[in-house]
């Protein structure tokens, strides 16, 4: 299988992965991020404004549903194109856990310093009522993700043979 074709797929698998895991979440009534603010985010930069006192009130932009989901896909993807990068393509034909966690554990880096802070709520969370609690979430999602970057590799290989 293509390299490339390899790496998109396992993004794709994994980002798919974490999303079923925040579906469980919100089935038992754990809130998490609703992609349409990650999109009003990304309409927002086209824009050139790229900090939000809220994102949450900040005008809506036209399909930022779809945008934020297409942004949350293609940052998934991105990722996995990184765990390879720093691993090492013979990842791809012998995948190993651990190097799939610490990714997953590091992408974390984006929502703390990057995507918080730009929507308001500060560094890590730390404007939001309960930061400990919102920490200890996008670091558990973001730990799936990493298992699901192992698990998609798995399957994607057990499927190329």
């Amino acid at each position: 299988m293509n390299i490339l074709l390899q790496i998109t797929l396992i993004g794709i698998g994994a980002t798919a992965i974490m999303d079923s895991f925040t579906f469980l979440l919100r089935c038992i009534g754990i809130q998490t991020l609703d992609y349409k603010y990650v999109g009003r985010w990304v309409g927002h930069l086209w824009k050139g404004r790229f900090t939000h006192s809220t994102i949450f009130t900040a005008n809506p932009i036209k399909h930022e549903k779809i945008i934020g989901w297409t942004a949350h896909y293609a940052i998934g993807i991105s990722f996995a194109f990184l765990l390879v990068y720093f691993d090492g393509v013979q990842w791809l034909d012998r995948p190993r856990p651990v190097p799939a966690l610490v990714v997953g554990i590091l992408t974390t880096i984006a929502p703390f310093f990057i995507m918080q802070p730009s929507f308001g709520i500060g560094w890590a969370a730390s404007k939001t009522p309960n930061p400990n609690k919102a920490r200890l979430m996008s670091i558990i999602i973001h730990l799936v993700y990493g298992i699901g970057l192992y698990l998609s590799a798995l399957l994607f290989k057990s499927i190329a043979m």
